[in-house]
Formats: C-alpha cells, sequence, structure tokens
C-alpha cells in the first residue's frame, strides 16, 4: 500500500488513497499499527481521500484517523496534509479545493508553492461552537458559552474555555507553561468524564492582543508540535474572553500559524505544509501483541 507522509509544523500525518486501502478492513486498527512509532512507519494520524463527494459539491473527500485509532471529526494539518498530497500527486490542478470532512465541506486556497512538496494554504474550517452541547460537554445546566469553567482535575479546579472547531477544545490560559504539569493536566483532561467524545487540551499564553503561544495535548494523539483546529480554538477563546483581537499568530512548538476569526463567524488559517517521504507499508494491520 503506498502512502506519503506530510507535516504541518511537525504534526506529521500519512496520506492514503482510499481505493489502494480496500483490503485493509478495519482503519481504526490499521491507523494505530502503521502510526506506531517502534513498530509502524510513524505519525500523528492517517488521512484517507478520495475523489468526489456525493451531491454536496465537494471535490474531493476525507477520513482522518488518530494515532489511536479513534476516527477525528476535523484536523486542520491533518486535512492539509490530504490537500497537499493531492496537488503532490497532480491529482488537482486548481488553487481552490473543496473537501469534505466529518464536520462539514472545508475550502482550501493555495497561497504558495515554495518548492514541490511544500505548500501553503488558507483553509476555512468552519464556525466555533459554543454551547456545551455542541462541544459537546457536560455541564450541571446547558451553557450557551462555556467560559471561565470551573473543571476539577486532579483534586484542584483549573478554569477552562471549551468550545467546538469541529472536535472538541479546552482551552486553558496560563502566565507560564511551567506553572502547572501540563502534560499531565492534559492527559487527565483529555478523558475527563464532562467531556464524553474526550477533548483536545490547549493551554495557552497571551503574549498582546495579536500574538498568542501554546502548548498541545491532542485527542487521541497526545502530546504535538503544531494542531490547525487547536490554534484555531486558543485563538477564538482567547478573543471571547478579551484577551486578544480576532486575528492573531498562534505560536506552537511547531512554527507560526495566522487565524483571522471573520465577522461572518468563519475561522480562517492559514499554514504549510510539507512532504516528508513516500513509502509503501508491508507490515501487518496490527501489533503482534495485539
Amino acid at each position: 500500500m503506498q502512502f506519503t507522509k506530510f507535516h504541518g509544523f511537525g504534526n506529521d500525518y500519512l496520506v492514503f488513497e482510499a481505493e489502494h486501502l480496500a483490503g485493509v478492513g478495519s482503519l481504526n486498527d490499521f491507523a494505530r499499527s502503521v502510526c506506531d512509532r517502534h513498530y509502524g512507519a510513524g505519525a500523528d494520524g492517517i488521512t484517507v481521500v478520495r475523489a468526489g463527494a456525493d451531491d454536496d459539491g465537494a471535490d474531493f473527500a476525507v477520513r482522518i484517523f488518530n494515532a489511536d485509532g479513534s476516527e477525528a471529526g476535523l484536523s486542520g494539518n491533518g486535512t492539509r496534509c490530504a490537500v497537499a498530497y493531492l496537488y503532490y500527486r497532480d491529482l488537482w490542478p486548481k488553487d481552490e479545493l473543496r473537501l469534505k470532512t466529518r464536520a462539514g465541506v472545508k475550502r482550501y486556497r493555495l497561497r504558495e508553492t515554495e518548492a514541490r512538496g511544500h505548500y501553503w494554504f488558507e483553509s476555512e474550517l468552519g464556525q466555533p461552537g459554543f454551547g456545551s452541547e455542541e462541544i459537546p460537554m457536560l455541564t450541571e445546566v446547558q451553557r450557551a458559552r462555556v467560559t471561565d469553567y470551573p473543571l476539577a482535575v486532579d483534586g484542584k479546579t483549573i478554569s477552562v474555555t471549551a468550545l467546538s472547531m469541529g472536535n472538541p477544545n479546552c482551552c486553558i490560559f496560563v502566565d507560564d507553561f511551567d506553572e502547572l504539569d501540563w502534560r499531565r493536566a492534559g492527559r487527565l483532561i483529555e478523558r475527563h468524564e464532562q467531556f464524553p467524545e474526550r477533548t483536545n487540551v490547549v493551554f495557552v499564553r497571551v503574549r498582546d492582543r495579536g500574538n498568542i503561544e501554546v502548548r498541545l495535548w491532542e485527542r487521541g494523539v497526545g502530546e504535538t508540535f503544531s494542531s490547525g483546529t487547536c490554534s484555531c480554538a486558543a485563538a477564538v477563546a482567547a478573543a471571547i474572553n478579551d484577551k486578544t483581537d480576532r486575528r492573531v499568530s498562534v505560536h506552537t512548538p511547531g512554527g507560526l500559524i495566522e487565524v483571522t476569526w471573520r465577522d461572518d463567524g468563519e475561522v480562517v488559517m492559514t499554514g504549510r505544509a510539507d512532504v516528508v517521504y513516500s513509502g509503501e507499508w508491508l507490515g501487518k494491520t496490527v501489533r503482534n501483541d495485539e
């Protein structure tokens, strides 16, 4: 099975064409196997692309699976890697592409090609969902917005802002990343009982009204260098808490992502996707001990 590995600011994905995986069986098991960094090719997730998308006007469709085998509704970096694959393989000639995801049809515009396999895209990732039911998050009463919410974690109370960017996101504002064990907190909050579908956990430090810095614990992946939807969620959370303007630069460990929350409600991010290598998967679809 042929694949190509891309990364978006260090958040890496293996891109497959759906027709090449026809005999795989469970894509959940396959994703866990191929993403394993010791027994497999190694990645934060896989994306599976296919041409056409029924009657919704999309040019291609994509399914996204995390490294733990769970299927994601949306991934900003994962979808960008999938779109980059389509250009890299000369499967799409136009500067604009509509991609169907579980979270709806998203629009991608090719802004720059530095060299073959290295692309900059502007991505429209949809409008954020703020209600506790939309996220989803279990709260004592339904909330139109979940801001400054006291979440009980490991015997402590942490103030969080939660929202959906096609997937659940829990944002925590900090003055210094060293003031708490954010990896431990991320691990606990990802599977917190108040998030029935688990959640991304984003730790946000505000530099000024135009710049924020983040640390990321991604649902189904763990610590990661970058995440498009997490970066968008952090930007929106900062704006609704009046900590920043609606256009911010998000500084991730993997690189700089520009996010704009437009007046029409659409969240737009600009970021890159870079080819790493192509290969052929010859392994089993599950590890020997499973």
